[in-house]
């Protein structure tokens, strides 16, 4: 029996012949930027407007600059993973996301919901970074330009022993698509993502 959450498959299996395109249950949406405490202002009086009277509390996050990513999780164990591709469908690199540091195979604990998507970034740190290029200078090999670049190749090559190399990592920020999910605010999922 091969089971998926096999530490094997952390390593990186065979190479896969192409990329599947598959449907995201909810729209994955790219995050605006805001540059200034004016467009910060009129950001909040749209989302005033549109709630009224309901309460409004805001979780504030740093921005990464990674190649977004939703991990889907089947009581638990990784069943899928898929690029953001054009919001409503992308590219199944499952293949890939095994490898990924951050990913974990099989989440902790019990009681997991029957379906959890975990979005957020996938990236290469400044120093990792730095240590790729100097391998590929020693080789004779053209640099990667930048790291965000450098990961979308990674995420998109078809043999994962590859993308194990260039030392890309996961950040989790947020949800998508779930059920059987207790948390009710983002903080709370956040803390819970965090176990």
């Amino acid at each position: 029996y091969d089971s998926p959450d096999s530490p094997t498959h952390k390593v990186g299996g065979e190479p896969i012949e192409g990329f599947q395109t598959v449907a995201h249950r909810l729209p994955m949406l790219s995050i605006d930027n805001v540059y200034d405490e004016a467009e910060l202002s009129k950001f909040d009086e749209r989302v005033r407007k549109l709630l009224g009277d309901e309460p409004l509390e805001y979780t504030v996050e740093y921005k990464i600059d990674g190649v977004a990513l939703a991990l889907i999780y089947e009581n638990g164990i990784l069943k899928q993973a898929l690029t953001r591709g054009d919001g409503r469908s992308g590219d199944d690199i499952t293949h890939n996301a095994r490898t990924l540091r951050g990913v974990p195979l099989k989440l902790l604990g019990e009681n997991h919901p029957a379906v959890l998507e975990v979005r957020g970034e996938a990236l290469i740190g400044n120093r990792d970074f730095a240590h790729i290029r100097a391998e590929q200078e020693q080789r004779g090999e053209q640099p990667f330009a930048n790291p965000r670049n450098a990961t979308a190749g990674a995420l998109k090559l078809l043999d994962p022993k590859l993308c194990a190399s260039r030392r890309v990592r996961f950040l989790a920020h947020g949800i998508g698509y779930a059920e059987e999910l207790e948390q009710q605010t983002h903080i709370e999922y956040l803390k819970t993502l965090s176990k």
